[in-house]
Protein backbone atom coordinates (compact mmCIF):
# COMPACT_ATOMS: atom_id res chain seq x y z
CA UNK A 1 0.00 0.00 0.00
CA UNK A 2 1.60 3.08 -1.31
CA UNK A 3 -1.16 5.90 -1.81
CA UNK A 4 -2.25 7.82 1.89
CA UNK A 5 -3.91 5.34 4.40
CA UNK A 6 -7.57 5.95 4.70
CA UNK A 7 -9.98 3.94 7.97
CA UNK A 8 -11.43 2.09 5.67
CA UNK A 9 -7.94 1.21 4.92
CA UNK A 10 -6.99 0.39 8.17
CA UNK A 11 -10.05 -1.15 9.23
CA UNK A 12 -9.45 -3.44 6.45
CA UNK A 13 -6.06 -4.62 7.50
CA UNK A 14 -6.97 -4.47 11.50
CA UNK A 15 -10.20 -7.23 10.51
CA UNK A 16 -7.72 -9.54 8.31
CA UNK A 17 -3.92 -9.27 9.23
CA UNK A 18 -1.82 -9.92 12.15
CA UNK A 19 -1.30 -6.96 14.51
CA UNK A 20 2.41 -6.98 13.88
CA UNK A 21 2.19 -7.09 10.26
CA UNK A 22 4.29 -4.57 8.84
CA UNK A 23 1.76 -3.21 6.24
CA UNK A 24 -0.89 -2.80 9.38
CA UNK A 25 1.88 -1.10 11.15
CA UNK A 26 3.16 1.03 8.17
CA UNK A 27 -0.78 2.07 7.46
CA UNK A 28 -1.46 2.45 11.08
CA UNK A 29 1.79 5.40 10.99
CA UNK A 30 0.20 7.05 8.17
CA UNK A 31 -3.55 7.35 9.89
CA UNK A 32 -3.13 11.20 11.45
CA UNK A 33 -3.53 11.24 15.74
CA UNK A 34 -6.28 13.00 16.86
CA UNK A 35 -4.41 15.40 19.65
CA UNK A 36 -6.40 15.00 23.28
CA UNK A 37 -5.60 18.07 25.11
CA UNK A 38 -3.79 20.25 22.40
CA UNK A 39 -3.63 23.28 23.99
CA UNK A 40 -2.11 21.92 27.98
CA UNK A 41 1.42 22.29 28.72
CA UNK A 42 3.26 19.84 31.10
CA UNK A 43 5.54 20.87 33.26
CA UNK A 44 8.03 18.87 34.88
CA UNK A 45 8.73 19.70 38.45
CA UNK A 46 12.22 18.12 39.53
CA UNK A 47 12.77 16.27 42.82
CA UNK A 48 15.76 17.05 43.34
CA UNK A 49 15.80 20.50 41.68
CA UNK A 50 12.55 21.56 44.06
CA UNK A 51 11.08 19.54 46.38
CA UNK A 52 14.29 18.30 48.56
CA UNK A 53 15.53 22.31 48.26
CA UNK A 54 12.21 22.77 50.52
CA UNK A 55 9.85 25.83 51.04
CA UNK A 56 12.59 28.11 49.65
CA UNK A 57 12.41 26.88 46.34
CA UNK A 58 9.40 25.27 46.43
CA UNK A 59 6.76 28.14 47.60
CA UNK A 60 7.53 30.86 44.69
CA UNK A 61 6.86 28.00 42.22
CA UNK A 62 3.90 27.24 43.10
CA UNK A 63 2.35 31.00 43.12
CA UNK A 64 4.09 30.92 39.63
CA UNK A 65 2.12 27.92 38.84
CA UNK A 66 -1.22 29.52 40.34
CA UNK A 67 -0.81 32.45 38.42
CA UNK A 68 -0.16 30.68 35.22
CA UNK A 69 -3.43 28.79 35.18
CA UNK A 70 -4.74 32.30 34.25
CA UNK A 71 -3.53 31.98 30.71
CA UNK A 72 -2.66 28.53 30.43
CA UNK A 73 -3.82 24.59 31.49
CA UNK A 74 -1.35 22.86 33.55
CA UNK A 75 -0.22 19.04 33.81
CA UNK A 76 2.26 19.21 36.99
CA UNK A 77 4.45 16.01 37.25
CA UNK A 78 6.65 15.27 39.71
CA UNK A 79 10.36 14.06 40.16
CA UNK A 80 11.22 11.28 42.80
CA UNK A 81 14.64 13.61 43.66
CA UNK A 82 17.21 12.53 46.39
CA UNK A 83 14.91 9.89 48.30
CA UNK A 84 14.17 7.82 45.06
CA UNK A 85 18.03 7.44 44.57
CA UNK A 86 18.35 6.93 47.83
CA UNK A 87 15.56 4.05 47.51
CA UNK A 88 17.33 2.79 44.44
CA UNK A 89 20.88 2.64 45.95
CA UNK A 90 19.03 0.46 48.89
CA UNK A 91 16.99 -1.94 46.73
CA UNK A 92 20.02 -2.27 44.32
CA UNK A 93 21.95 -3.71 47.06
CA UNK A 94 19.71 -6.03 48.02
CA UNK A 95 19.09 -7.21 44.64
CA UNK A 96 15.68 -6.32 43.83
CA UNK A 97 14.98 -6.41 40.13
CA UNK A 98 14.67 -3.43 37.86
CA UNK A 99 10.80 -3.89 37.91
CA UNK A 100 10.62 -3.63 42.01
CA UNK A 101 12.64 -0.32 41.90
CA UNK A 102 10.39 0.88 39.13
CA UNK A 103 7.47 0.44 42.05
CA UNK A 104 10.02 1.87 44.59
CA UNK A 105 10.58 5.29 42.63
CA UNK A 106 6.81 5.42 41.32
CA UNK A 107 5.97 5.49 45.42
CA UNK A 108 8.46 8.24 45.56
CA UNK A 109 7.84 10.68 43.12
CA UNK A 110 3.99 10.14 43.92
CA UNK A 111 4.75 11.40 47.33
CA UNK A 112 6.33 14.58 46.01
CA UNK A 113 3.26 14.51 44.07
CA UNK A 114 1.07 14.53 47.27
CA UNK A 115 2.99 17.15 48.54
CA UNK A 116 2.66 19.73 45.90
CA UNK A 117 -1.24 18.95 46.30
CA UNK A 118 -1.54 19.85 49.31
CA UNK A 119 0.03 23.51 48.88
CA UNK A 120 -2.17 23.41 45.95
CA UNK A 121 -5.44 22.05 47.71
CA UNK A 122 -6.69 25.26 48.14
CA UNK A 123 -7.13 26.32 45.33
CA UNK A 124 -8.53 22.93 43.73
CA UNK A 125 -5.67 21.79 41.79
CA UNK A 126 -5.96 17.88 42.39
CA UNK A 127 -3.64 15.09 42.46
CA UNK A 128 -4.41 12.40 39.74
CA UNK A 129 -3.58 8.90 39.10
CA UNK A 130 -4.17 5.71 37.95
CA UNK A 131 -7.82 5.69 36.74
CA UNK A 132 -7.55 9.49 37.61
CA UNK A 133 -6.32 10.62 34.09
CA UNK A 134 -9.97 9.83 32.83
CA UNK A 135 -11.25 12.76 34.30
CA UNK A 136 -8.38 15.17 33.43
CA UNK A 137 -10.96 17.32 31.01
CA UNK A 138 -13.37 17.71 34.00
CA UNK A 139 -9.89 18.94 36.51
CA UNK A 140 -8.60 21.01 33.81
CA UNK A 141 -11.97 22.45 33.10
CA UNK A 142 -12.61 22.93 36.51
CA UNK A 143 -9.90 24.13 38.29
CA UNK A 144 -7.46 24.18 35.01
CA UNK A 145 -4.29 22.59 36.05
CA UNK A 146 -3.49 18.69 38.11
CA UNK A 147 -0.83 17.39 39.34
CA UNK A 148 0.63 13.63 38.82
CA UNK A 149 3.43 11.76 39.94
CA UNK A 150 5.96 11.46 36.90
CA UNK A 151 7.05 7.49 36.63
CA UNK A 152 5.62 6.06 33.82
CA UNK A 153 3.36 3.22 35.10
CA UNK A 154 5.40 0.31 33.77
CA UNK A 155 5.66 -0.80 37.09
CA UNK A 156 7.14 -4.64 37.12
CA UNK A 157 7.39 -4.55 33.50
CA UNK A 158 9.97 -1.43 33.25
CA UNK A 159 11.78 -2.07 30.18
CA UNK A 160 15.13 -3.36 31.09
CA UNK A 161 18.50 -1.55 31.63
CA UNK A 162 21.45 -2.01 29.39
CA UNK A 163 23.85 -2.30 32.10
CA UNK A 164 23.07 -2.46 35.87
CA UNK A 165 19.14 -2.65 37.32
CA UNK A 166 18.23 1.73 37.54
CA UNK A 167 15.16 1.60 35.78
CA UNK A 168 16.06 3.57 32.37
CA UNK A 169 12.30 4.95 31.99
CA UNK A 170 11.66 7.39 35.02
CA UNK A 171 10.13 10.56 35.49
CA UNK A 172 11.80 12.68 33.12
CA UNK A 173 10.48 10.42 30.31
CA UNK A 174 7.28 9.56 32.28
CA UNK A 175 6.36 13.09 31.88
CA UNK A 176 7.47 13.62 27.91
CA UNK A 177 5.15 9.95 27.81
CA UNK A 178 1.86 12.05 29.17
CA UNK A 179 2.22 15.24 27.10
CA UNK A 180 3.16 13.09 23.78
CA UNK A 181 0.09 10.29 24.27
CA UNK A 182 -2.15 13.32 24.77
CA UNK A 183 -0.87 15.31 22.05
CA UNK A 184 -0.18 18.34 24.44
CA UNK A 185 0.92 21.79 23.59
CA UNK A 186 4.69 21.46 24.82
CA UNK A 187 6.90 20.12 27.43
CA UNK A 188 8.92 22.40 30.07
CA UNK A 189 11.28 20.53 32.58
CA UNK A 190 11.61 23.03 35.49
CA UNK A 191 15.15 21.95 36.75
CA UNK A 192 17.63 24.04 38.66
CA UNK A 193 19.96 24.93 36.09
CA UNK A 194 20.04 27.32 33.08
CA UNK A 195 19.31 24.88 30.93
CA UNK A 196 21.58 21.84 28.91
CA UNK A 197 24.95 22.64 29.05
CA UNK A 198 28.18 20.27 27.49
CA UNK A 199 29.19 19.51 31.21
CA UNK A 200 27.76 19.81 34.84
CA UNK A 201 27.80 23.34 35.23
CA UNK A 202 27.86 22.42 38.85
CA UNK A 203 31.61 20.12 38.95
CA UNK A 204 32.85 21.36 36.23
CA UNK A 205 33.72 25.54 35.70
CA UNK A 206 34.20 25.36 31.97
CA UNK A 207 30.80 23.92 31.01
CA UNK A 208 29.09 26.05 28.48
CA UNK A 209 25.10 26.38 27.99
CA UNK A 210 23.66 24.71 24.98
CA UNK A 211 20.51 26.94 23.72
CA UNK A 212 19.40 24.71 20.95
CA UNK A 213 20.20 21.67 19.40
CA UNK A 214 18.49 18.13 18.02
CA UNK A 215 17.98 15.34 19.83
CA UNK A 216 19.77 13.48 16.94
CA UNK A 217 22.74 15.36 17.21
CA UNK A 218 22.55 15.57 21.22
CA UNK A 219 22.72 11.46 21.06
CA UNK A 220 25.73 12.00 18.60
CA UNK A 221 28.00 13.79 21.12
CA UNK A 222 26.96 11.63 24.17
CA UNK A 223 27.76 14.23 26.63
CA UNK A 224 29.03 12.40 29.23
CA UNK A 225 26.08 14.42 31.67
CA UNK A 226 22.81 15.29 30.63
CA UNK A 227 20.00 17.45 32.66
CA UNK A 228 17.08 15.28 30.93
CA UNK A 229 17.53 11.30 31.10
CA UNK A 230 18.48 9.66 27.97
CA UNK A 231 15.32 7.71 26.72
CA UNK A 232 13.70 11.10 26.28
CA UNK A 233 15.91 11.91 23.50
CA UNK A 234 14.90 8.54 21.73
CA UNK A 235 11.40 9.33 22.50
CA UNK A 236 11.54 12.91 20.96
CA UNK A 237 12.99 11.00 18.44
CA UNK A 238 9.73 9.45 17.51
CA UNK A 239 7.33 11.65 18.27
CA UNK A 240 3.99 12.42 16.79
CA UNK A 241 3.06 15.37 18.78
CA UNK A 242 5.64 17.62 21.21
CA UNK A 243 8.24 17.56 18.64
CA UNK A 244 10.39 19.54 21.25
CA UNK A 245 11.08 19.95 24.95
CA UNK A 246 12.29 23.08 26.87
CA UNK A 247 14.63 22.49 30.04
CA UNK A 248 13.98 25.84 32.47
CA UNK A 249 15.53 27.13 35.58
CA UNK A 250 13.09 27.38 37.89
CA UNK A 251 15.08 29.30 40.86
CA UNK A 252 14.84 32.20 38.33
CA UNK A 253 11.33 33.82 39.02
CA UNK A 254 9.36 34.43 35.94
CA UNK A 255 11.48 31.90 33.63
CA UNK A 256 8.01 29.35 33.76
CA UNK A 257 6.14 31.81 32.39
CA UNK A 258 8.09 33.48 30.02
CA UNK A 259 8.30 29.07 28.55
CA UNK A 260 4.82 29.25 28.73
CA UNK A 261 4.25 32.29 26.77
CA UNK A 262 6.49 30.67 23.81
CA UNK A 263 9.85 32.67 24.74
CA UNK A 264 13.14 30.76 24.26
CA UNK A 265 14.43 30.54 27.76
CA UNK A 266 17.28 28.09 28.40
CA UNK A 267 17.39 25.27 26.27
CA UNK A 268 15.26 23.53 23.60
CA UNK A 269 15.31 20.52 22.67
CA UNK A 270 13.88 19.52 18.95
CA UNK A 271 13.16 16.30 17.46
CA UNK A 272 14.70 17.24 14.18
CA UNK A 273 13.68 16.33 10.58
CA UNK A 274 10.26 16.15 9.15
CA UNK A 275 7.46 14.24 10.05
Amino acid sequence: MTHAATAADLESLLLTRSLDDPELAAATERIPDTPVLPDVSVVKVGGQSFVDRGRAAVFPLVEELLEARAAHRLLIGTGGGTRARHAYALAAELGLPTGVLSSVGNAVAGQNATMLGYLMAKHGVPVVSGGGFEALPLYLSESRAAIFAGMPPYAMWQPLPDEGVIPPYRTDAGCYLVAETYGCKNMIFVKDEDGLYTANPKTDPSATLIPQISAEELIERDLPDLIVERPVLDLLRRARHVRSIQIVNGLVPGNLTRALAGEHVGTIITAGGAR
